[in-house]
C-alpha cells in the first residue's frame, strides 16, 4: 500500500472513530491508546511506518467497539489488529 492510500485509510478510520465517540454506550477510554501515539491523518510528515502503526492501533480499538466478545468476528479482527500494531511498533 502506498503512503497516500494509507493516509486515506487512516482518515476514513478516524471518521468511524468519531462516530463511535458520539455513542453513549461506548467506553470513553476505548481510543486512548490511539490518541496517545499522536499520529493523525493530517501528519503527512510522519513516516509510513508510524501511520501503519496508528492504523493498526485504531483498527484494534474499532474492532473492540464493534465486538460482543473476543470470539465474535469483530473480536477476532481486534485481536489480529492488536498483534499487527505490536509488530508495527517494534519496527519503528
Amino acid at each position: 500500500m502506498h503512503k497516500d492510500e494509507l493516509l486515506e485509510l487512516h482518515e476514513q478510520m478516524v471518521i468511524i472513530m468519531e462516530y463511535f465517540e458520539e455513542l453513549e454506550q461506548v467506553d470513553e477510554d476505548l481510543f486512548a491508546q490511539y490518541e496517545e501515539i499522536d499520529v493523525t491523518p493530517e501528519d503527512v510528515h510522519m513516516s509510513k511506518s508510524e501511520h501503519k502503526h496508528a492504523v493498526f492501533v485504531l483498527g484494534n480499538a474499532l474492532a473492540n467497539a464493534m465486538s460482543e466478545d473476543e470470539f465474535s468476528d469483530a473480536g477476532r479482527v481486534g485481536k489480529r489488529m492488536k498483534e499487527l500494531a505490536e509488530d508495527a511498533e517494534n519496527k519503528l
